[in-house]
């Protein structure tokens, strides 16, 4: 028996209500833990506490790192962080004159009847025109101001903006200008930059910016999260590797943590049940399934007939993003809901 298989692998599900975690013991046996996502009386981090209670340690004692060989997670940090607007405070850095672009997008109508329009809030706080324009075929008409985009940067920094999102028009294909404000934005003091052409690097500018600015928004939540995570499953001996950190994504697959991005975690628990549906379904001698998969908070609903589904075009919270999903419909009632 290899080191590894005599250390715990452990699964965990994190959602609104609950969180979820399966150990598989070096022996192979299964053990499954319930603990509420949100107990501060009782301890800091749900997906902690279940890793404690399944190795068997208390709540205050540091976990055993040595004993655990992996960890996979699916996480609603993001998707909480997007629903109750409580993201990163963000600058919008986009081509001069299309300031409001994202807000007005492209003017679809989900109730065409309707009188009275309620428009979902900005993830951005500010904005900043970037005096730059390169043409559709690279030819650049304005060479990005750096100087006076440094100025804007500066000031919004000092407004309380921590995260920039940089999206040029037609930067996608041509991205030397959204290179060099990133590199401004970083030199000011923006701990997350995020830039179009690495987020989505894909034409439209208005699904290219929309995905830029929630990564921008929720990354750098996700990425304190992680941090936090990864310093709790840190063995005591150096000289003991850590356990391998995975989350899943929203596209169906598991993602080393230190790769894990805002925009790949607004259907990471969501995703997790998918896979777990189809897998079973499988193992069962069925090749067509509907999921029903009623949590605490929300009721996810999915299909599947051999292979997944997936979207490129997804709304969530009221914001559009353009990153591979998994097709999930959600009703917003669960099991507390239906209780009461």
């Amino acid at each position: 028996m290899t080191a590894k298989a005599k250390r715990y692998s452990v699964g965990v599900d994190v959602g609104g209500t609950f969180t979820d975690i399966v150990g598989r013991a070096p022996d192979g046996q299964l053990l499954a833990r319930k603990v509420l996502s949100d107990n501060p009386g009782a301890y800091s981090d749900a997906a902690l506490e279940g890793i404690r209670r399944i190795l068997g340690v208390a709540s205050d004692a540091p976990i055993p790192a040595e004993r655990i060989a992996s960890v996979k997670m699916g996480t609603t940090v993001a998707t909480n962080a997007l629903l109750e607007r409580k993201g990163e405070r963000t600058v919008l850095v986009i081509t001069k004159g299309l300031e409001d672009q994202l807000e007005i997008g492209n003017q679809a109508r989900p109730d065409i009847f309707a009188r009275h329009i309620i428009k979902p809030s900005m993830l951005y706080a500010s904005v900043i025109g970037a005096d730059e324009r390169v043409h559709a075929d690279g030819h650049v008409e304005r060479h990005l101001d750096t100087a006076a985009l440094e100025s804007d940067l500066r000031d919004a920094h000092e407004a309380g903006n921590t995260a920039a999102a940089i999206v040029f028009m037609h930067g996608y294909a041509f991205p030397p200008h959204e290179l060099m404000a990133a590199e401004v934005a970083r030199q000011v003091g923006f701990a997350q930059v995020s830039v179009s052409h690495e987020v989505s690097p894909l034409v439209k500018l208005v699904g290219r910016g929309d995905t830029t600015v929630a990564d921008a928004y929720l990354t750098p939540i996700l990425r304190r999260y992680i941090d936090q995570v990864a310093r709790e499953l840190k063995p005591a001996d150096p000289k003991v590797a850590p356990p391998k950190l995975m989350f899943m994504a929203s596209s169906g697959g598991l993602t080393s943590a230190d790769v894990f991005e805002g925009r790949d975690a607004i259907l990471s628990g969501p995703a997790g049940g998918i896979v777990a549906m189809a897998e079973t379904a499988k193992a069962a001698g069925f090749d067509r399934v509907i999921g029903f998969d009623m949590g605490g908070t929300s009721t996810d609903v999915s299909a599947w007939s051999g292979e997944y589904e997936r979207s490129n075009d997804t709304e969530v919270a009221g914001v559009k993003l353009r990153a591979p999903m998994m097709k999930i419909h959600t009703i917003a009632a669960g099991g507390a809901f239906m209780a009461t």
